[in-house]
Protein backbone atom coordinates (compact mmCIF):
# COMPACT_ATOMS: atom_id res chain seq x y z
CA UNK A 1 0.00 0.00 0.00
CA UNK A 2 2.67 2.39 0.97
CA UNK A 3 3.96 2.00 -2.63
CA UNK A 4 0.48 3.23 -4.28
CA UNK A 5 0.69 5.58 -2.23
CA UNK A 6 3.92 7.18 -3.04
CA UNK A 7 2.34 7.02 -6.52
CA UNK A 8 -0.30 8.91 -6.00
CA UNK A 9 1.72 11.64 -4.09
CA UNK A 10 3.86 11.82 -6.73
CA UNK A 11 1.56 12.12 -9.37
CA UNK A 12 0.05 14.66 -7.58
CA UNK A 13 3.27 16.60 -7.03
CA UNK A 14 4.17 16.86 -10.91
CA UNK A 15 1.01 17.68 -11.76
CA UNK A 16 0.32 20.24 -9.80
CA UNK A 17 3.91 21.45 -10.56
CA UNK A 18 3.89 20.83 -14.38
CA UNK A 19 0.40 21.67 -14.95
CA UNK A 20 0.57 25.00 -12.47
CA UNK A 21 3.85 26.23 -14.32
CA UNK A 22 1.95 25.62 -17.62
CA UNK A 23 -1.10 27.71 -16.09
CA UNK A 24 1.03 31.05 -14.88
CA UNK A 25 3.80 31.14 -17.18
CA UNK A 26 1.79 30.35 -20.58
CA UNK A 27 3.19 28.39 -23.33
CA UNK A 28 3.02 31.40 -26.13
CA UNK A 29 6.33 32.21 -25.61
CA UNK A 30 9.54 30.87 -25.78
CA UNK A 31 10.02 31.70 -21.68
CA UNK A 32 6.91 29.84 -20.85
CA UNK A 33 7.66 26.66 -23.19
CA UNK A 34 11.27 26.56 -21.44
CA UNK A 35 9.78 27.28 -18.18
CA UNK A 36 7.27 24.61 -18.25
CA UNK A 37 8.90 22.01 -19.60
CA UNK A 38 12.29 22.65 -16.91
CA UNK A 39 8.92 22.54 -14.56
CA UNK A 40 7.66 18.97 -15.58
CA UNK A 41 11.66 17.69 -15.59
CA UNK A 42 12.55 18.75 -12.66
CA UNK A 43 9.75 17.42 -10.71
CA UNK A 44 10.38 13.89 -11.51
CA UNK A 45 14.43 14.37 -10.89
CA UNK A 46 13.07 15.05 -7.26
CA UNK A 47 10.60 12.50 -7.12
CA UNK A 48 12.55 10.15 -8.13
CA UNK A 49 15.06 10.51 -5.39
CA UNK A 50 12.39 11.34 -2.78
CA UNK A 51 9.88 8.01 -3.54
CA UNK A 52 12.24 6.02 -5.62
CA UNK A 53 13.47 4.18 -3.21
CA UNK A 54 9.54 3.07 -2.32
CA UNK A 55 8.02 2.85 -5.76
CA UNK A 56 10.44 3.14 -8.22
CA UNK A 57 8.54 6.44 -8.73
CA UNK A 58 6.88 6.20 -12.35
CA UNK A 59 4.18 8.76 -11.36
CA UNK A 60 3.04 7.87 -14.76
CA UNK A 61 0.87 4.87 -15.96
CA UNK A 62 2.73 4.69 -19.14
CA UNK A 63 5.59 3.91 -17.41
CA UNK A 64 3.76 1.75 -15.57
CA UNK A 65 2.51 -0.61 -18.25
CA UNK A 66 5.92 -0.12 -19.92
CA UNK A 67 7.78 -2.06 -16.75
CA UNK A 68 5.03 -4.52 -16.20
CA UNK A 69 5.24 -5.32 -20.03
CA UNK A 70 8.87 -5.68 -19.19
CA UNK A 71 8.32 -8.14 -16.43
CA UNK A 72 9.72 -6.12 -14.00
CA UNK A 73 6.39 -6.18 -11.72
CA UNK A 74 3.11 -7.81 -11.50
CA UNK A 75 0.17 -7.22 -13.17
CA UNK A 76 -1.68 -6.39 -9.52
CA UNK A 77 1.02 -3.87 -8.22
CA UNK A 78 0.83 -2.42 -12.07
CA UNK A 79 -3.43 -1.87 -11.21
CA UNK A 80 -2.54 -0.51 -7.91
CA UNK A 81 0.15 2.06 -9.40
CA UNK A 82 -2.51 3.38 -11.95
CA UNK A 83 -5.31 3.67 -9.14
CA UNK A 84 -2.94 5.70 -7.24
CA UNK A 85 -1.63 7.31 -10.56
CA UNK A 86 -4.97 8.72 -11.39
CA UNK A 87 -5.79 9.65 -7.99
CA UNK A 88 -3.17 11.89 -7.60
CA UNK A 89 -3.64 13.51 -10.98
CA UNK A 90 -7.00 14.06 -9.73
CA UNK A 91 -6.39 15.49 -6.63
CA UNK A 92 -3.99 18.13 -8.59
CA UNK A 93 -6.65 18.66 -11.01
CA UNK A 94 -8.89 19.88 -8.05
CA UNK A 95 -6.00 22.27 -6.77
CA UNK A 96 -5.70 23.61 -10.20
CA UNK A 97 -9.65 24.09 -10.49
CA UNK A 98 -9.27 26.00 -7.06
CA UNK A 99 -6.49 28.19 -7.89
CA UNK A 100 -8.25 29.69 -11.10
CA UNK A 101 -11.28 30.57 -8.44
CA UNK A 102 -9.08 31.74 -5.97
CA UNK A 103 -6.19 33.71 -7.52
CA UNK A 104 -7.28 37.06 -9.31
CA UNK A 105 -6.02 37.08 -12.77
CA UNK A 106 -5.82 40.58 -13.97
CA UNK A 107 -3.37 41.06 -10.90
CA UNK A 108 -0.77 38.33 -12.74
CA UNK A 109 -1.16 39.88 -15.97
CA UNK A 110 0.41 42.89 -14.77
CA UNK A 111 3.12 40.94 -13.57
CA UNK A 112 3.97 38.29 -16.17
CA UNK A 113 2.12 40.16 -19.00
CA UNK A 114 0.50 37.50 -20.29
CA UNK A 115 -3.25 36.23 -21.05
CA UNK A 116 -3.09 34.55 -17.56
CA UNK A 117 -7.14 34.43 -17.53
CA UNK A 118 -6.96 31.94 -20.65
CA UNK A 119 -4.15 30.14 -19.65
CA UNK A 120 -5.43 29.07 -16.30
CA UNK A 121 -9.20 28.32 -17.99
CA UNK A 122 -6.79 25.41 -19.73
CA UNK A 123 -5.78 24.44 -16.27
CA UNK A 124 -2.88 23.14 -18.35
CA UNK A 125 -4.52 20.64 -20.52
CA UNK A 126 -3.38 19.13 -23.52
CA UNK A 127 -4.96 20.17 -27.14
CA UNK A 128 -5.02 18.03 -30.68
CA UNK A 129 -5.46 21.54 -32.55
CA UNK A 130 -2.08 22.49 -33.02
CA UNK A 131 -1.09 18.84 -34.56
CA UNK A 132 -3.28 19.00 -36.94
CA UNK A 133 -6.49 17.06 -35.02
CA UNK A 134 -6.62 13.59 -32.53
CA UNK A 135 -4.69 11.32 -35.08
CA UNK A 136 -1.77 14.03 -35.64
CA UNK A 137 -2.10 14.80 -31.83
CA UNK A 138 -1.85 10.13 -31.62
CA UNK A 139 1.52 10.56 -33.69
CA UNK A 140 3.13 12.81 -31.87
CA UNK A 141 2.02 11.65 -28.35
CA UNK A 142 2.69 7.65 -29.29
CA UNK A 143 6.62 9.18 -30.45
CA UNK A 144 6.71 11.57 -27.76
CA UNK A 145 5.83 8.30 -24.89
CA UNK A 146 8.24 5.91 -26.85
CA UNK A 147 11.33 8.15 -26.53
CA UNK A 148 10.48 8.82 -22.97
CA UNK A 149 9.43 5.28 -21.32
CA UNK A 150 12.78 3.85 -23.59
CA UNK A 151 14.97 5.96 -21.68
CA UNK A 152 13.18 4.69 -18.19
CA UNK A 153 13.14 1.10 -19.06
CA UNK A 154 17.40 1.71 -20.23
CA UNK A 155 18.31 3.76 -17.35
CA UNK A 156 16.64 1.53 -14.85
CA UNK A 157 17.59 -1.82 -16.08
CA UNK A 158 19.28 -3.55 -13.35
CA UNK A 159 22.30 -4.86 -15.11
CA UNK A 160 22.63 -2.02 -18.04
CA UNK A 161 21.13 0.88 -16.20
CA UNK A 162 22.46 3.85 -15.01
CA UNK A 163 21.90 3.31 -11.79
CA UNK A 164 21.82 6.30 -9.38
CA UNK A 165 21.88 8.57 -12.35
CA UNK A 166 18.60 7.34 -13.79
CA UNK A 167 16.17 9.70 -12.33
CA UNK A 168 18.49 12.46 -13.47
CA UNK A 169 18.30 10.94 -17.17
CA UNK A 170 14.84 10.72 -17.09
CA UNK A 171 13.98 14.22 -15.95
CA UNK A 172 16.50 15.34 -18.41
CA UNK A 173 14.83 13.68 -21.33
CA UNK A 174 11.00 14.71 -20.07
CA UNK A 175 12.35 18.15 -20.56
CA UNK A 176 13.27 17.61 -24.04
CA UNK A 177 10.18 16.12 -24.84
CA UNK A 178 8.38 18.79 -23.19
CA UNK A 179 10.17 21.44 -25.50
CA UNK A 180 9.65 19.96 -29.05
CA UNK A 181 5.84 18.66 -28.04
CA UNK A 182 4.76 21.42 -26.49
CA UNK A 183 3.52 23.62 -28.95
CA UNK A 184 1.93 20.69 -30.70
CA UNK A 185 -0.15 18.87 -28.23
CA UNK A 186 0.85 20.74 -25.06
CA UNK A 187 3.15 17.37 -24.08
CA UNK A 188 1.23 14.34 -22.26
CA UNK A 189 3.47 11.45 -22.03
CA UNK A 190 1.05 10.95 -19.23
CA UNK A 191 -2.27 9.44 -18.76
CA UNK A 192 -2.93 11.13 -15.34
CA UNK A 193 -1.63 14.46 -15.60
CA UNK A 194 -3.86 14.61 -18.38
CA UNK A 195 -7.09 13.33 -17.12
CA UNK A 196 -6.88 15.24 -13.86
CA UNK A 197 -6.84 18.66 -15.60
CA UNK A 198 -9.07 17.89 -18.30
CA UNK A 199 -12.34 16.26 -15.93
CA UNK A 200 -11.92 20.03 -14.13
CA UNK A 201 -11.41 22.25 -17.34
CA UNK A 202 -14.29 19.89 -19.14
CA UNK A 203 -14.93 21.31 -23.01
CA UNK A 204 -12.63 20.15 -25.71
CA UNK A 205 -10.22 19.34 -22.70
CA UNK A 206 -12.09 16.47 -21.75
CA UNK A 207 -13.51 15.79 -25.48
CA UNK A 208 -9.79 15.36 -26.63
CA UNK A 209 -8.69 13.27 -23.02
CA UNK A 210 -8.72 9.76 -25.30
CA UNK A 211 -5.79 10.89 -27.08
CA UNK A 212 -3.81 11.47 -24.03
CA UNK A 213 -4.59 8.08 -22.68
CA UNK A 214 -4.79 5.74 -25.64
CA UNK A 215 -1.47 7.21 -27.30
CA UNK A 216 0.80 7.52 -24.50
CA UNK A 217 -0.01 3.69 -23.57
CA UNK A 218 0.45 2.46 -27.52
CA UNK A 219 4.11 4.57 -27.22
CA UNK A 220 4.73 3.07 -24.12
CA UNK A 221 3.81 -0.58 -25.08
CA UNK A 222 6.26 -0.08 -27.79
CA UNK A 223 9.11 0.89 -26.34
CA UNK A 224 8.94 -2.56 -23.80
CA UNK A 225 8.92 -4.27 -27.20
CA UNK A 226 11.81 -2.62 -28.50
CA UNK A 227 13.64 -3.12 -25.02
CA UNK A 228 12.90 -6.29 -24.51
CA UNK A 229 14.88 -6.82 -28.17
CA UNK A 230 17.76 -4.60 -27.56
CA UNK A 231 18.37 -6.11 -24.03
CA UNK A 232 17.56 -9.57 -25.23
CA UNK A 233 20.73 -9.09 -28.18
CA UNK A 234 23.23 -7.30 -25.21
CA UNK A 235 22.47 -10.31 -22.83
Amino acid sequence: MKKYVAEMIGTFVLTLLGCGTAMFLGCATPAGVVGTAIAFGLTVVAMAYTIGGISGCHINPAITLGVALSGRMSWKDACGYWVGQVIGGILAGLVLFALVNVVTPNALECTFGVNIAENMNGLGCNGVANAGGPWGACLVEVIATFIFVLVVLGTTDEKLGAGNFAGLAIGLTLILVHLVCINLTGTSVNPARSIGPALFAGGQALCDLWVFICAPLVGAALSALVWKGLKCEKE
